[in-house]
Protein backbone atom coordinates (compact mmCIF):
# COMPACT_ATOMS: atom_id res chain seq x y z
CA UNK A 1 0.00 0.00 0.00
CA UNK A 2 1.24 3.33 -1.42
CA UNK A 3 0.35 6.55 -1.39
CA UNK A 4 0.40 9.04 -4.28
CA UNK A 5 4.02 9.89 -3.96
CA UNK A 6 5.59 6.41 -3.47
CA UNK A 7 5.97 6.05 0.17
CA UNK A 8 4.52 2.86 2.19
CA UNK A 9 2.87 4.10 5.66
CA UNK A 10 5.18 2.56 8.50
CA UNK A 11 5.49 3.34 12.31
CA UNK A 12 8.76 2.72 14.35
CA UNK A 13 8.88 2.28 18.19
CA UNK A 14 11.72 3.27 20.80
CA UNK A 15 10.29 1.61 23.73
CA UNK A 16 11.67 2.77 26.94
CA UNK A 17 12.85 0.69 29.98
CA UNK A 18 12.30 2.26 33.67
CA UNK A 19 16.35 4.21 33.08
CA UNK A 20 15.46 5.74 30.05
CA UNK A 21 17.08 2.98 27.99
CA UNK A 22 15.73 1.83 24.67
CA UNK A 23 15.37 -1.71 22.94
CA UNK A 24 18.35 -2.11 20.51
CA UNK A 25 17.17 -5.16 18.39
CA UNK A 26 19.85 -7.31 16.10
CA UNK A 27 18.15 -8.64 12.87
CA UNK A 28 18.06 -11.64 12.21
CA UNK A 29 20.84 -13.26 11.03
CA UNK A 30 22.70 -9.87 10.16
CA UNK A 31 24.82 -7.24 12.01
CA UNK A 32 22.25 -4.11 11.46
CA UNK A 33 20.94 -2.78 14.76
CA UNK A 34 17.46 -1.49 14.55
CA UNK A 35 13.96 0.06 16.75
CA UNK A 36 11.02 -2.26 16.12
CA UNK A 37 9.41 -1.01 12.70
CA UNK A 38 6.76 -2.29 10.37
CA UNK A 39 4.08 -1.52 7.90
CA UNK A 40 1.01 -0.07 8.39
CA UNK A 41 -1.86 -2.56 6.90
CA UNK A 42 -5.23 -1.69 4.95
CA UNK A 43 -7.73 -0.55 7.14
CA UNK A 44 -5.03 -0.18 10.35
CA UNK A 45 -4.30 3.57 11.45
CA UNK A 46 -0.63 4.13 13.31
CA UNK A 47 -1.44 2.82 16.80
CA UNK A 48 -3.20 -0.47 15.43
CA UNK A 49 -0.48 -1.31 13.35
CA UNK A 50 1.85 -0.11 16.01
CA UNK A 51 0.45 -2.17 19.04
CA UNK A 52 0.61 -5.20 16.31
CA UNK A 53 4.15 -4.81 15.37
CA UNK A 54 4.73 -4.41 19.11
CA UNK A 55 4.00 -7.45 19.62
CA UNK A 56 4.99 -9.66 16.75
CA UNK A 57 8.53 -8.51 16.95
CA UNK A 58 9.03 -8.30 20.79
CA UNK A 59 6.33 -10.23 21.69
CA UNK A 60 4.92 -7.18 24.27
CA UNK A 61 1.19 -6.42 24.58
CA UNK A 62 -0.49 -3.37 25.24
CA UNK A 63 -0.79 -3.81 28.73
CA UNK A 64 3.17 -4.24 29.15
CA UNK A 65 3.51 -0.65 27.97
CA UNK A 66 2.20 3.27 28.35
CA UNK A 67 2.18 5.19 25.32
CA UNK A 68 4.38 8.42 25.70
CA UNK A 69 4.11 10.44 22.97
CA UNK A 70 4.42 10.32 19.31
CA UNK A 71 6.00 12.31 16.25
CA UNK A 72 3.51 14.92 14.55
CA UNK A 73 3.91 14.67 11.04
CA UNK A 74 5.30 11.58 8.80
CA UNK A 75 9.11 11.67 8.32
CA UNK A 76 10.32 10.41 5.55
CA UNK A 77 13.06 8.64 4.05
CA UNK A 78 13.81 7.22 0.50
CA UNK A 79 15.41 3.75 -0.36
CA UNK A 80 17.98 3.68 -3.01
CA UNK A 81 17.80 1.71 -5.93
CA UNK A 82 19.55 -0.96 -5.64
CA UNK A 83 17.95 -1.59 -2.27
CA UNK A 84 14.49 -2.35 -4.66
CA UNK A 85 13.07 -5.04 -6.47
CA UNK A 86 13.23 -4.62 -10.02
CA UNK A 87 9.75 -4.71 -10.28
CA UNK A 88 9.08 -2.22 -7.99
CA UNK A 89 11.27 0.64 -9.28
CA UNK A 90 9.44 3.84 -10.64
CA UNK A 91 6.94 3.69 -8.05
CA UNK A 92 7.74 2.58 -4.78
CA UNK A 93 10.17 5.24 -3.50
CA UNK A 94 10.51 4.58 0.41
CA UNK A 95 8.77 4.93 3.63
CA UNK A 96 6.61 7.73 5.72
CA UNK A 97 6.54 7.04 9.76
CA UNK A 98 5.00 7.68 12.34
CA UNK A 99 6.67 7.50 15.46
CA UNK A 100 5.95 6.10 18.72
CA UNK A 101 7.85 6.56 22.29
CA UNK A 102 6.68 3.92 24.39
CA UNK A 103 7.32 2.96 28.55
CA UNK A 104 7.75 -0.43 29.14
CA UNK A 105 5.32 -0.96 32.29
CA UNK A 106 5.88 -4.93 32.31
CA UNK A 107 8.94 -6.85 32.86
CA UNK A 108 12.20 -7.54 30.51
CA UNK A 109 10.72 -10.97 30.85
CA UNK A 110 7.89 -9.93 29.18
CA UNK A 111 9.30 -9.67 25.94
CA UNK A 112 9.51 -12.32 23.14
CA UNK A 113 11.47 -12.33 19.82
CA UNK A 114 9.67 -15.53 19.30
CA UNK A 115 6.25 -14.66 19.45
CA UNK A 116 5.78 -15.58 15.31
CA UNK A 117 6.88 -17.83 13.14
CA UNK A 118 8.76 -14.97 11.29
CA UNK A 119 10.69 -13.19 14.09
CA UNK A 120 12.91 -9.93 13.27
CA UNK A 121 15.41 -10.04 15.59
CA UNK A 122 17.81 -12.67 16.70
CA UNK A 123 19.46 -10.51 19.98
CA UNK A 124 18.78 -7.51 21.78
CA UNK A 125 20.02 -5.32 24.63
CA UNK A 126 18.74 -2.00 26.51
CA UNK A 127 21.17 1.15 24.92
CA UNK A 128 21.49 4.50 26.10
CA UNK A 129 18.27 6.85 24.48
CA UNK A 130 21.31 8.06 21.63
CA UNK A 131 21.68 4.86 19.96
CA UNK A 132 24.90 4.39 17.48
CA UNK A 133 23.67 5.58 14.28
CA UNK A 134 26.41 4.00 12.26
CA UNK A 135 24.87 0.71 12.95
CA UNK A 136 21.71 1.71 11.45
CA UNK A 137 21.35 1.51 7.70
CA UNK A 138 23.06 5.10 6.04
CA UNK A 139 19.45 5.47 4.58
CA UNK A 140 17.35 5.57 7.48
CA UNK A 141 19.41 7.65 9.76
CA UNK A 142 18.01 11.23 9.24
CA UNK A 143 14.26 9.58 10.17
CA UNK A 144 16.71 7.96 13.26
CA UNK A 145 17.94 11.93 14.32
CA UNK A 146 14.68 13.02 13.40
CA UNK A 147 12.52 10.73 16.05
CA UNK A 148 15.24 10.45 18.73
CA UNK A 149 15.14 14.72 19.01
CA UNK A 150 11.41 15.11 18.45
CA UNK A 151 10.63 12.58 21.48
CA UNK A 152 13.56 12.95 23.70
CA UNK A 153 11.50 15.80 25.49
CA UNK A 154 8.90 13.47 26.40
CA UNK A 155 11.46 11.31 28.09
CA UNK A 156 10.55 10.58 31.61
CA UNK A 157 12.37 12.75 34.58
CA UNK A 158 14.20 10.41 36.72
CA UNK A 159 14.29 11.30 40.26
CA UNK A 160 18.16 12.16 41.41
CA UNK A 161 17.33 12.35 44.89
CA UNK A 162 15.28 8.77 44.74
CA UNK A 163 19.02 7.47 43.57
CA UNK A 164 21.11 9.09 45.74
CA UNK A 165 18.86 7.64 48.88
CA UNK A 166 19.04 4.11 47.05
CA UNK A 167 22.92 4.76 46.67
CA UNK A 168 23.24 5.94 50.21
CA UNK A 169 21.04 2.64 51.82
CA UNK A 170 23.05 0.44 49.60
CA UNK A 171 26.46 1.76 51.19
CA UNK A 172 24.98 1.77 54.84
CA UNK A 173 23.56 -2.15 54.21
CA UNK A 174 26.80 -3.31 53.14
CA UNK A 175 28.17 -4.93 56.45
CA UNK A 176 31.55 -6.68 56.89
CA UNK A 177 30.40 -9.95 55.24
CA UNK A 178 28.87 -8.56 52.53
CA UNK A 179 29.95 -9.47 49.26
CA UNK A 180 31.11 -5.97 48.02
CA UNK A 181 32.62 -5.20 51.11
CA UNK A 182 36.54 -5.22 51.44
CA UNK A 183 38.62 -7.75 52.83
CA UNK A 184 40.45 -7.52 56.18
CA UNK A 185 43.93 -6.17 55.82
CA UNK A 186 42.40 -3.94 53.04
CA UNK A 187 42.54 -6.40 50.35
CA UNK A 188 40.31 -6.05 47.08
CA UNK A 189 36.52 -6.37 46.89
CA UNK A 190 35.20 -10.11 46.81
CA UNK A 191 33.77 -9.94 42.75
CA UNK A 192 30.06 -8.94 42.26
CA UNK A 193 28.02 -12.29 41.12
CA UNK A 194 27.68 -11.07 37.61
CA UNK A 195 23.78 -9.88 35.94
CA UNK A 196 21.80 -12.55 34.58
CA UNK A 197 20.37 -11.52 30.78
CA UNK A 198 16.77 -11.54 29.82
CA UNK A 199 16.00 -14.53 27.25
CA UNK A 200 17.14 -13.16 24.34
CA UNK A 201 19.14 -10.39 25.28
CA UNK A 202 22.98 -9.87 24.70
CA UNK A 203 25.66 -7.57 26.58
CA UNK A 204 27.59 -7.86 22.89
CA UNK A 205 27.83 -4.42 22.01
CA UNK A 206 26.41 -3.05 18.28
CA UNK A 207 29.04 -4.17 15.70
CA UNK A 208 29.54 -1.44 13.14
CA UNK A 209 29.48 -3.19 9.41
CA UNK A 210 28.05 -2.23 6.40
CA UNK A 211 24.48 -3.07 6.34
CA UNK A 212 23.14 -6.01 3.72
CA UNK A 213 20.64 -4.93 0.73
CA UNK A 214 17.46 -5.05 1.69
CA UNK A 215 13.97 -4.89 -0.22
CA UNK A 216 11.00 -2.86 0.35
CA UNK A 217 9.52 -5.89 1.74
CA UNK A 218 11.62 -5.76 4.58
CA UNK A 219 10.39 -3.39 7.93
Amino acid sequence: MLDRDGFRPNVGIILLNQNNQVFWGKRIRTHSWQFPQGGIDRGENPEQAMYRELHEEVGLKPEHVHILARTRDWLRYEVPDWYIRRDARGHYKGQKQIWYLLQLIGNDWDLNLRATDHPEFDAWRWNDYWVPLDVVVEFKRGVYQMALNELARYLPRTDARNRYLRGNLRHRDEGPHSPAAPMAGGGPRRPATPPELPPGATFEAPPATRQPRRTPSDN
